[in-house]
Formats: C-alpha cells, sequence, structure tokens
C-alpha cells in the first residue's frame, strides 16, 4: 500500500469521527457554554494523551530543541482554531458548521497551490473543485446570509491550513501523539482561564448533562481523530487533506437525522453526490508517465 493510499484511508476513518462533532458539541455547549466545552474536552483528552506518551515512552521527543518552534506555532494556531470554532457554534447549526468549516479547502488551495505554488494534479484538482461544489450545494437551502456564528467559523476556516501546515513541520520531528500532547498541555490552562473569566460559572448539574458528550469529544475527536488527522497530514498533502474533509458535511447531516431527527432537504441531499464524484477522482491515483 503506497503513503499516499493510507493517507486517504486515515482521511475515511477521521471524517467519520470528524461528521460527529458539531453534534456533539452543540449539544454539550447548550449545558455548559462554548469555552467550558473546549476546557473539559482539553483536559479529558490530557489524560489520553498523557498516558500513551508514558506508555510509549514519547517525552524523550520533547528534548528536541529544534521541534520547538513548529510545535509552539501548531499550538497556538490550533488553539486559536478551535475556540473560534466552539464560539461559533454557539450561533449556528451543526450542518452550517460542517460545511463552512470545509471552506479551509478554498484557503488552502489559495496559500498552497497558487501563492506557494504546491503541485496538485489535474484530476485530483477537479476532484476537489466538484466536492467544494457539493459542500456549498448543501449549504444553500438555509440561506445565503451569514450569521456571526458562521462568520467566526470562516475565520477558523482560513486559519486551519496555516495549522496543518506547522502540524506537518512538527510532525518530521515528533509523533503525532507528542504534537498532540504538547498541544493541549499548552492550550489547556489558557482556555480554562478564558473560560471560568468569560462564561457564567456552570452548575454541577449541567456538568453532569454535558459530561458523556465532553467524554466522546475529549477522547475520540480531540484523541483517536486527532491521531489520524495528523497521521494523514504526514501522508498527503495539505490541500488534498482539506479537499476530503468535504465527505464530513454529508455524514453530519446523516447523523444530525439519526440522532436528532433533523431531516435533509432534497437539495441537500442533491449535494452529497458531487461531494461523492469528487471524493473518488481526488482519491483516484495517478498514473506516471516514465520517459
Amino acid at each position: 500500500m503506497t503513503k499516499e493510499r493510507e493517507g486517504e484511508l486515515l482521511m475515511g476513518g477521521l471524517s467519520i469521527l470528524e461528521s460527529w462533532f458539531p453534534i456533539l458539541s452543540i449539544v454539550a455547549i447548550s449545558h455548559i457554554g462554548a469555552l467550558h466545552t473546549y476546557a473539559f474536552s482539553l483536559f479529558i483528552s490530557l489524560f489520553f494523551f498523557v498516558f500513551l506518551m508514558l506508555k510509549k515512552d514519547l517525552f524523550n521527543e520533547l528534548k528536541n530543541r529544534d521541534a520547538y518552534k513548529d510545535l509552539l506555532l501548531t499550538s497556538f494556531y490550533i488553539t486559536t482554531l478551535f475556540a473560534l470554532m466552539f464560539i461559533g457554534m454557539q450561533f449556528t447549526t451543526a450542518g452550517n458548521m460542517s460545511v463552512i468549516i470545509f471552506t479551509q479547502l478554498f484557503f488552502s488551495f489559495l496559500y498552497f497551490n497558487v501563492i506557494k505554488k504546491e503541485k496538485i494534479d489535474f484530476t485530483h484538482s477537479v476532484g476537489a473543485f466538484i466536492m467544494g461544489t457539493g459542500a456549498i450545494i448543501i449549504l444553500i437551502p438555509d440561506d445565503l446570509t451569514f450569521n456571526k456564528g458562521d462568520l467566526i467559523i470562516l475565520l477558523a476556516a482560513a486559519i486551519a491550513p496555516i495549522a496543518n501546515f506547522y502540524s506537518k513541520r512538527a510532525r518530521k520531528y515528533c509523533s503525532s501523539v507528542t504534537i498532540l500532547g504538547f498541544r493541549t498541555i499548552i492550550a489547556l490552562p489558557i482556555i480554562a482561564i478564558l473560560a471560568w473569566t468569560i462564561e457564567p460559572k456552570i452548575s454541577q448539574e449541567a456538568l453532569q448533562n454535558a459530561l458523556p458528550y465532553l467524554l466522546i469529544i475529549g477522547l475520540v475527536i480531540f484523541g483517536i481523530s486527532k491521531i489520524l488527522w495528523m497521521e494523514a497530514l504526514h501522508r498527503i498533502s495539505i490541500t488534498k487533506v482539506s479537499a476530503m474533509i468535504a465527505f464530513v458535511p454529508p455524514m453530519t447531516l446523516f447523523f444530525a437525522f439519526i440522532y436528532l431527527d433533523e431531516l435533509p432537504e432534497f437539495v441537500q441531499m442533491l449535494g452529497i453526490f458531487p461531494i461523492l464524484i469528487g471524493g473518488y477522482l481526488l482519491t483516484k491515483p495517478i498514473k506516471r508517465i516514465l520517459k
């Protein structure tokens, strides 16, 4: 199996997990607020990463001073990215969030393929464009006016490729677990202080109601899913990783229908087909002609 195919399979599994993120987060936010949800999720994921780092003796990777610039920049951008996402989800729907964050494909293409001239095959470019079209179709039935939540998440989408860039660089020095563990250690006290300062005090009952969702977000989304993300970034281009996120919006619509009884509209269902077609083109192996 090629390195690129491994990355594509990792993104497939990641997409299933990530599609639950806006659904679970919005429910948790309704109980304890956006920043508290982020803080408690980080707290839970911290135990997960510390356990893995101790078990695999990964703390030694932090002795490499060359890694710290990329580790710190990765931590800064990922922490900012998720803070914006959690805040934005207070004012929009799970479906809108999953589609708008997908616009990171546009920003990835702009940053890396237009400005930095990172090469991408024509077939894969067509696939990315078709997937983007499908995601936009899914968004159309609601309305084309952005509320403040949508705009905040759009800002997060603009930051995502930068976070991916430094994550990809940091992966050259450290394992995915070390990068994510380091980011969690840096982010937790900052987000916790902001949550306790800005948001109202939460009750024990509210925390208990949110706890099942926090456990899943902390262990599965911030834990397993982010490891898959880092490993995929290590194997395929940032633009391709961003494009394959287009699998998430239709899955979010499907799971929101099952869990929240939110029935997708007909035009939203139509948007799934170009995403599947684009996904086929984007993951299609390119035959190289040897001269």
